[in-house]
Order: structure tokens, then C-alpha cells, then sequence
């Protein structure tokens, strides 16, 4: 392995979900592992020792964002650009890391003439503003940059709009104030969230990924589900949703675990379209998958001012009933076609797997035991990146101590020497690691350690662009809403649409979530509709957390549902099928997304609100699992058997009674569902 990786594509070559990015080489690699490798730095002594105010950390942390971007991303995609940098683009990245740099050197200045800008202000801040849009559009495409532009558009000349859409009109100086000079625009909360929780939980994905999680979580999948019935796509799902723990990232999740999924379903007999469809549901569910789920979890908990483990707590119960969804869909093709499972001859011992790579899950267990219990999200993802360093480099060293009981002594003073972060706090573990990294630089074989994390540092930093310069650009929306107010416009149309009904209001934020996410990511689709809709929601009778999981779980679906289906045309690539078919199977396997959030918002027991009994927990989940069990065989057209089109119609009738939330239904639901059961039994003993 080389420096490549940060330059290569992490996925297949025929599929980019982040623009056209270069594959460089020589002094060109160097330097951008280089910025890379000082990006995860600043980050790091940020977490570690908060040396700067929250403006200055924001802006820096942008600066760092546009320079990688302008250095890994041309402009326009040719050959001849995707092989070197530009000096254009190497000027870009210079002024855009130095503009990234005003907020610091004029701190005091900027604070002294808040709300009355100088004109190197203003410059500063067009020019910034302009860099965001840049880089997004390199980076995202074209569809958020539109969107974002329309909105500032809108800031600029809504004063000429007829009616109620038309605001009180704002000048240059006031819009650019907004939104590069302050913490309302382009240094937002999502900018915040970015510079602090986000990037230390994608560097902690990063490190744990290097060290070869991915293969243990395979072999976890492989040696439990690959030998049942339909065993390769039931591995898809548990090792994409284990994958989902540490990622957040759906299309990163097709792109990694689909490569070693997709084709060892197709080799046992599924259908391609079937395949990259399972793939890309499962690792779309990896953005509500506890305990670290995507990057709008963060985003959504510094928004609403809660604790992180209520949105987790939130999010439990759908994601599990999610992923249910996905290993009954498979479990039913596989009935359907006649599957079999992996000869259990081949698969792998999960609890052999366990024991070789033990000491990965550590990390993982510390961060979910510490924000269970009440650490912030930023000190509990810098403890467990800082342990999963330590276990890197104490591998590395402890299979070059001969002798089981020396090693044991190894760990274990390695452990009581960490365990002095009680009492030093973080500062005592960064203490470790550099002794460590010291003797790790001596000892045979350690380079190559040391080169591993090199690499982990540098992607880390790569991976975070997307979700960094989105959160960024946002801004602009953010930040005009705010200045504007025009959120209580469309707001209010809700609320006119809810006083006659709240299902059509719920249908109408869905689908402008769909409609948003079919041109921009999951991120700064739920930053904009929980920005128009969720309040809305709210004054509805929704419950805080609900209406923006509502939204939330949306935008995730929009990346499976077609025409633009991102997660299904990354899975498209490695299935060598229609990215369109993909997206429509998946949309089927994936039905939960779709009804929980609508079963949420009718009982928000589904998401633990309020204090609800065991006994209610208990109904509810039981009446979804039981939607969803119909809800399989009727997508599928088979249960213990094939199933005839009446059949299939009394399923869907039952599932649809156990969802809505109206008089009786459910009573008629259990019924039809009783039939429907009674009726495939009775068929099932005469065959």
C-alpha cells in the first residue's frame, strides 16, 4: 500500500461519488498528504486541546476544506487535469487556506466592527462565499450549488418578489455580513459540527478501517449468517450494517463492502439487480445505525440542544426494525429462488475472527460506554481514537514480544498506563501514543505501522471533504432564512395544509425531501427541510426529535429512490446492471424507511418519546415487525410458499391496517394478518 490511496479512488474506478477526483503522483501526492496530513493535525490539537475561539476553529477549518479541494478536484475533468495539479488550481488553494486565515488575524477587529463590515471585509467575504460554491460544484455537482445559489439570489433581490414571498429588501454589505463574516452563514452550526464531532468520528472510521475492521466485520457476517438459507445476502446486510457502526457514509459503505458482497451474492444466485439493491439498502441504514451514525445525527443534536444519546436512543428501535426488513427481504428471495447458503466449510469461525482481532473492537465499545454515559460526542471520539492508536501500535509491538506472558504483561501495562487518563485526562494517553511512535520508529517492521497511520491521517482528511464543504454551503441557506425569515412562509403553508390534514402535511415534507435529495446529499437535505419544515411539524403536534427524524430518515431514502439514486448507482458499478432497476428494487427492500417515520409520527412510543411502558414499546414493535413480515411476502410473492395475486393483495390490505393510525385499523390488521397466516399454513401442510 502507498500514498496512492489518498489520491485513487476508494471505490471502482466507473463510479465517483465525489466529482472528479485526480490520481497523482510523485511531489504532487506529497504535497497533498502533506495539507492532508496537517488538516488531521489542526483537527486534532483542536479536540485535544481547544487553543482557538469557535469563529476562528470554523473559518480555519474551512480554509483547510477548500485548499484539499481545489488541490485533489480540477476545475473540469480531462485527462490531462486528472493527472496534475493546475497552478490555477494550486493559486486557489494558497488564497483559499489564506482567507481561511482573516478571521484569525483580525479577530479582535472583526469583533470591535460587528455589523458594520470594512470594504477588505467584504472582499474577504465574496470571495469566500464564491470559493464555497466552487468547491462544492467540483466536489457535490451542480444540483447544491444551484440550490444554495437560489436561495442567495433570493437574499439579494426578494425584496422585488410579489406578496408574501417578497422580504423587506437587504444590501450587499449586510448579506455578505451574514454569511462570511459570522456564525450565521457559511460558518454555521453545521460548519461547527464539521470542524469538531464529524471529523473526529470519520478519522476514528478511518483508523479502525486500516487496521482491517472491514475484514473482521466480514468474517463476523460470514461465519454467523453465510451458511443459512440465502447466506451471501444476509452477510450483505449484517456486514454492511456493522460496517454502518463506524462509516455513517452510505455510499461509502456500497463502494467498500460491496465490492467482496455483491459478488459473492451473484455467485450464488441472485440476480445482479437484486444484489447491488440489497447492498445499497443495507448500507444506506448505516446513517441511523447506532452508536455512530452519519454525520446529521451530530448536526441534529447541537441543533435541537439535546444530548447525542437521545438521537440515538431515537434512532434504535427504526434502525433495527430497518435492517429487519432487509434480512427478511433476503430471506424470502432466497425461499423464492431456492438459494442455499455458503458450505459451512468455508466460512470463517466468527469467534476465531474475534479472538485474532479482539482488541479492534475495544475503541468501539469505550466510545458507545462513553456516550451512554453522558461524555460529549467530541471528547468521547477523541478518547476512542486515541485507544484505537494505542492498540494499533500496541499490536504492532506486542507481536514482536516472544512469549504469551511477556505479551500479556505488554497489554497490561500498556493498560494501566493508559487507564492515567482518569486522573491526566487526554493529555496523558497523547503521552503514550508519542512513546510509542518513538519506539514503534525503532523496532522491526514498525515503519510499516507508522506508514498505516500515516494513510488513515491523510484519508481521514479526504473523506471529510464532502460532508465539510456541504455543511459549509448550507450556510448560505442558513444564513439568508435567518436574516430573511422566510421559513415562516413555507411553514406556514404546512400548517394551512395541516389544520385540514397532518398526513398531507407529512406527504408533502416527504416528498420535498425525495425531490431535494434526488440533486443533493443527505446532509444538507435535512439542514434545509428540518430549517422550513420541521418547525412546522413541531406546532403540528409532532414531537422536537421525531419531526426531524421525520426528515432526517428522508433524505436518506432519497439516495435509493430513482431517478437519482446515488447509493444504487454506486452499487450499479460493481453489479454491471441498470442503476434505474437497482434504485426500484431497493426502494422495495427498504420499505421500512418509508412507513416507520409515518408509524413514528403517529406513536412516537416507535422512538421511545415521552416515558412509555414496556407493554407499549412491545405493541408498537410488534404490530411493525408484523407489517413488515406481510409487507416481505407480498413484495416478494412468496412465504412458505409462492403466493398468487389475491394472495398478495390480502397481505398488503393486513400491512396497511397495522400502519395506519386510525380507528379499528389495528383490530382489522391482526385479523387480515391472522387469514393471511392461517391461509399460507393450510397451503403450506397440503403441499
Amino acid at each position: 500500500m502507498n500514498d496512492r490511496s489518498l489520491a485513487a479512488d476508494s471505490g471502482v474506478d466507473e463510479f465517483s461519488a465525489h466529482g472528479a477526483q485526480r490520481r497523482l503522483g510523485g511531489r504532487s501526492l506529497q504535497v497533498v498528504t502533506a495539507v492532508a496530513l496537517a488538516f488531521s493535525a489542526y483537527q486534532l490539537v483542536v479536540a485535544s486541546f481547544h487553543p482557538l475561539s469557535s469563529l476562528v476553529t470554523r473559518s480555519l477549518h474551512v480554509g483547510f476544506l477548500l485548499a484539499i479541494t481545489f488541490l485533489l478536484y480540477p476545475a473540469f475533468r480531462s485527462t490531462r487535469t486528472l493527472s496534475r495539479i493546475s497552478i490555477g488550481d494550486a493559486v486557489l488553494a494558497v488564497v483559499a487556506f489564506a482567507l481561511g486565515t482573516y478571521h484569525w488575524i483580525f479577530e479582535a477587529e472583526l469583533i470591535q466592527r460587528s455589523g458594520d463590515p470594512s470594504t477588505a471585509d467584504l472582499v474577504v467575504g465574496t470571495a469566500l462565499v464564491i470559493l464555497v460554491f466552487e468547491a462544492a460544484r467540483r466536489l457535490l455537482g451542480l444540483a447544491l450549488p444551484i440550490v444554495c445559489g437560489a436561495f442567495l439570489l433570493y437574499g439579494l433581490f426578494g425584496e422585488y418578489l410579489p406578496g408574501e414571498l417578497a422580504h423587506r429588501g437587504y444590501g450587499f454589505d449586510q448579506l455578505v455580513n451574514q454569511l462570511a463574516l459570522g456564525t450565521e452563514g457559511l460558518f454555521g452550526i453545521p460548519t461547527l459540527v464539521s470542524a469538531t464531532y464529524i471529523f473526529l468520528f470519520i478519522l476514528f472510521g478511518s483508523f479502525l478501517e486500516h487496521a482491517g475492521m472491514i475484514h473482521l466485520f466480514n468474517s463476523l457476517a460470514l461465519g454467523t449468517v453465510g451458511h443459512t438459507r440465502g447466506g451471501p445476502a444476509k452477510v450483505a446486510v449484517l456486514s454492511s450494517g456493522l460496517m454502518g457502526t463506524i462509516s455513517g457514509s452510505g455510499v461509502a459503505n456500497v463502494l467498500t463492502t460491496g465490492q467482496f458482497t455483491i459478488p459473492l451474492m451473484k455467485r450464488f444466485g441472485y440476480s445482479g439487480v437484486f444484489a447491488g439493491a440489497v447492498e445499497a439498502t443495507s448500507s444506506m441504514g448505516g446513517q441511523i445505525m447506532p452508536p455512530v451514525m452519519g454525520a446529521v445525527a451530530f448536526i441534529m443534536a447541537e441543533n435541537l440542544d439535546v444530548p447525542y444519546t437521545a438521537i440515538v436512543k431515537a434512532a434504535a428501535v427504526p434502525a433495527i426494525l430497518y435492517y429487519l426488513t432487509a434480512f427478511w427481504m433476503v430471506h424470502l428471495e432466497a425461499g423464492r429462488k431456492g438459494l442455499i447458503g455458503i458450505p459451512k466449510a468455508e466460512c470463517p469461525k466468527p469467534f476465531k475472527a474475534v479472538r485474532e482481532q479482539w482488541h479492534l473492537l475495544l475503541p468501539l465499545m469505550i466510545l458507545v460506554g462513553m456516550l451512554f454515559n453522558g461524555f460529549t460526542p467530541m471528547f468521547a471520539g477523541m478518547v476512542g481514537l486515541a485507544l484505537t492508536a494505542v492498540l494499533i501500535l500496541g499490536a504492532a509491538l506486542a507481536a514482536r514480544v516472544s512469549g504469551t506472558a511477556f505479551r500479556y504483561v505488554f497489554w497490561v501495562a500498556l493498560g494501566l498506563a493508559c487507564a492515567t487518563m482518569v486522573e491526566w485526562g487526554i493529555h496523558a494517553v497523547l503521552v503514550v501514543i508519542a512513546i510509542l511512535v518513538a519506539v514503534t520508529c525503532v523496532v522491526s517492521g514498525g515503519r510499516e505501522t507508522l506508514h498505516k497511520m500515516k494513510l488513515s491521517l491523510a484519508d481521514g482528511a479526504r473523506q471529510a471533504l464532502p460532508v465539510g464543504v456541504a455543511c459549509s454551503i448550507v450556510g448560505v441557506i442558513i444564513g439568508v432564512l435567518t436574516l430573511t425569515g422566510a421559513a415562516s412562509s413555507f411553514a406556514g403553508f404546512i400548517l394551512s395544509v395541516g389544520e385540514t390534514s397532518l398526513f398531507l402535511s407529512l406527504l408533502l415534507t416527504m416528498l420535498v425531501c425525495l425531490i431535494l435529495g434526488m440533486g443533493i446529499p443527505t446532509i444538507p437535505n435535512y439542514i434545509i427541510t428540518s430549517a422550513i419544515a420541521a418547525p412546522a411539524l413541531l406546532k403540528l403536534g409532532v414531537p422536537l426529535i421525531v419531526s426531524h427524524m421525520f426528515v432526517f430518515y428522508f433524505g436518506i431514502m432519497a439516495d435509493l429512490t430513482p431517478p437519482v439514486a446515488l447509493a444504487a448507482f454506486a452499487a450499479s458499478s460493481i453489479a454491471r446492471e441498470s442503476g434505474l432497476q437497482i434504485g426500484m428494487k431497493a426502494v422495495q427492500i427498504a420499505i421500512a424507511g418509508f412507513i416507520v417515520p409515518y408509524m413514528a409520527v403517529y406513536d412516537p412510543v416507535l422512538m421511545l418519546q415521552g416515558d412509555p411502558s414496556l407493554l407499549a414499546v412491545g405493541y408498537i414493535v410488534f404490530k411493525a415487525v408484523l407489517a413488515i413480515v406481510l409487507w416481505g411476502a407480498a413484495a416478494i410473492g412468496y412465504l412458505w410458499a409462492p403466493l398468487k395475486v389475491p394472495e398478495r393483495a390480502l397481505a398488503v390490505v393486513a400491512a396497511a391496517s397495522l400502519v395506519a393510525a386510525l380507528p379499528v385499523t389495528d383490530e382489522l390488521g391482526f385479523v387480515l394478518a391472522a387469514v393471511f397466516v392461517a391461509w399460507q399454513w393450510q397451503k403450506s401442510r397440503k403441499r
